[in-house]
């Protein structure tokens, strides 16, 4: 880079960052951390670390460390109000007229965007513009949810008169888990998603499905859309080295791993049960299935899960119910290797339907282990397991056969051959973060203005 040169600066509107744990949250770090490492001076418009450790209590403190030390983090402020409920801290009109401040705080966030984080999203829009008179940015990139992210890149994007692109790292408007519009006909949210879709220079897709559905509905814009599916970090994920058939063969009771947050959606009765009759298999004979990871996204949401599960409220099962199901807790994300590691089996439990693509298969994927699915069987995320060699799944969620595809999983775990092995790997491969990135750094870096080439200064 001359004298005269800049970096391009990005300003990128990420509300799940570390060190928050949602489930967006990788894609969120890796996309930082690419353009970082591609040569932009990122700064990332943040949630505020009190709603982060005081309202959600979901937090995981060693992701925080692998952001690139160059991205500026700047965590704009957030009305708080819908979760306050310590009354000491409340204002004395709350206090003492909580139907009508509710009242009107819920006219007054409606009729600005339809979303309960919008007070967020107007901070950044005040914090960007504030910044960008002090040293321009050259684009923004916003990722959703909260999708009042969108409408404070398209905010930002008219006000500064610079180019603005959106990220579906999840939907908006179509309901994942019904395959069906989320919103009446004439909901605002209708309004604000063609309008920033409109002005957007580019809009980003997790997987075609999602693309396609869009497109129909944008078709204006549909050659502005793509598709950047998500990956897996080799930052995060230390893989050991292909051993010796002899050596990766377990020689114990099989080990079945299941690492990710439990929600409400997913079929969890099912892969219960599932496991409990392929337990009765002599290749499956005192095969545990370890649950890593929380139930639920928020403090006490555990509760509603553990009898789903076949525990009890202390998390304890009955001996002569056991199922074979173990709760191990959560893992910080940069301590996975060593679950993986020790998992004979990895399992596979999704929710929702066709425009479905879950963040962890790849990173399933790239431990070159036995998958089994426990999901709907018309998932997008078939499009990205299609080819993986040792993929294992039912055209139901039928228990039964939910049953015989542990089975056949866990009878690869012992016969698998180091070129099946090898094969599962190099599918995996194709599915690196970085790789899978680089096509939208490319066409973001179309984007930016000759203003970052400058005159040398005198």
């Amino acid at each position: 880079m001359t004298a005269s040169e800049r970096r391009p600066r990005l300003l990128y509107l990420a509300f799940y960052f570390p060190p928050s744990r949602a489930s967006g949250v990788y894609r969120a770090r890796a996309t930082a951390n690419h353009f970082a490492a591609a040569g932009w001076d990122v700064t990332v418009f943040a949630a505020p670390l009190g709603f982060l450790y005081d309202v959600i209590g979901s937090t995981d403190e060693k992701l925080l460390e692998t952001v690139d030390p160059r991205i500026a983090v700047e965590r704009p402020e957030l009305d708080t109000f819908r979760w306050e409920h310590e009354l000491q801290n409340m204002s004395w009109f709350r206090g003492t007229m909580p139907t009508a401040s509710k009242k009107l705080f819920d006219w007054y966030e409606a009729r600005q965007f339809p979303e309960q984080y919008v007070s967020w999203a107007r901070s950044s829009v005040g914090k960007a513009l504030k910044l960008h008179r002090r040293d321009k940015f050259d684009a923004v990139l916003a990722t959703g949810n909260p999708f009042a992210a969108f409408a404070a890149g398209w905010a930002i994007g008219k006000l500064a008169r610079i180019p603005y692109v959106i990220d579906y790292r999840d939907s908006w408007t179509l309901d994942l888990f019904k395959d069906e519009p989320a919103y009446p006909p004439k909901h605002p949210t209708w309004k604000w998603e063609r309008r920033v879709i409109g002005g957007s220079a580019a809009t980003v897709f997790v997987n075609n499905a999602l693309r396609d559905w869009h497109a129909e509905r944008y078709p204006g814009a549909a050659d502005r859309m793509m598709v950047v599916p998500n990956g897996w970090d080799p930052d995060l994920l230390e893989l050991p080295p292909a051993e010796p058939v002899e050596t990766a063969t377990p020689q114990g009771p099989l080990k079945f791993g299941y690492l990710g947050t439990i929600t409400t959606h997913q079929p969890v009765e099912e892969m219960a049960e599932a496991f409990r009759i392929a337990r009765a298999h002599p290749d499956l004979s005192g095969a545990e299935l370890n649950i890593y990871g929380h139930l639920g996204f928020f403090k006490h949401s555990h509760a509603s899960f553990l009898p789903r599960l076949g525990f009890d409220a202390t998390g304890q099962v009955d001996p002569e119910l056991d199922a074979g199901l173990r709760l191990r807790g959560p893992v910080s994300k940069t301590e996975v290797s060593s679950v993986y590691a020790d998992s004979d089996v990895l399992v596979f439990l999704a929710a929702g339907g066709r425009y479905v693509t879950s963040g962890k298969i790849f990173e399933y994927m790239a431990t070159g282990r036995p998958i089994v699915s426990v999901h709907a069987p018309d998932i997008a995320a078939r499009e990205v397991l299609e080819g993986y060699p040792l993929w294992f799944r039912a055209d139901s969620l039928d228990p039964e056969k939910v049953a015989q595809s542990f089975i056949e999983a866990g009878q690869a775990a012992r016969e698998a051959t180091a070129d099946v092995r090898a094969a599962a790997r190099r599918h995996a491969d194709t599915f690196k973060r970085d790789t899978l990135l680089a096509p939208l750094e490319a066409r973001m870096r179309t984007l930016v203005r000759p203003s970052t080439v400058q005159e040398q200064s005198s």
